[in-house]
């Protein structure tokens, strides 16, 4: 038994669809919105055996999901319906600090041909020469592969990379 003193809510028409293609219109009482869309509650008309020999009317509540099995009915306004929407979500706080920006830079030291020297900087790194096209990770890691080039302990690249 329930002492709420808050009354229960004004139920509002709604259609509701049953298996094989059935229609009915039945009360509305809530709706909650779920992580997969809406649910909502819904009292089928239906019947009970009463004393003795009798039938009476009774009504079967059920959550059903919206809008696979409800359609409203026209003219009838939801907005007193009471609804539980979802909490949004709370930020997330990176763990690592704030994101950087990607690319990679890499600065050629001299030489020509595939022995050549350079180092391989992230592209926010105060040692990055400017002007310098920004690399892709898979070509940064091919720069990073090749004879007397090393990557940068100031940025981190090693790390990153």
């Amino acid at each position: 038994m329930t002492t709420s003193s808050a009354p229960e809510p004004v139920p509002v028409p709604i259609r509701v669809l049953l298996p094989g293609d059935q229609e009915v219109v039945a009360h509305l009482w809530s709706r909650r919105q779920a992580g997969d869309g809406w649910r909502y509650e819904v009292g089928l008309p239906a019947y009970r055996n009463g004393p003795g020999d009798s039938v009476e009317p009774a009504e079967y509540r059920v959550w059903v999901r919206a809008p696979q099995h409800v359609r409203p009915v026209d003219g009838v306004s939801y907005d007193a319906v009471p609804t539980e929407y979802l909490e949004p979500p709370s930020p997330v706080k990176k763990a690592l600090g704030p994101s950087r920006p990607s690319g990679w830079v890499l600065a050629k030291t001299g030489g020509r041909g595939p022995g050549r020297a350079g180092v391989v900087h992230t592209v926010d790194c105060a040692e990055a020469p400017a002007g310098t096209p920004v690399l892709p990770l898979d070509q940064a890691l091919g720069a990073a592969e090749q004879p007397g080039v090393r990557l940068c302990s100031l940025c981190g690249a090693a790390q990153v990379l």
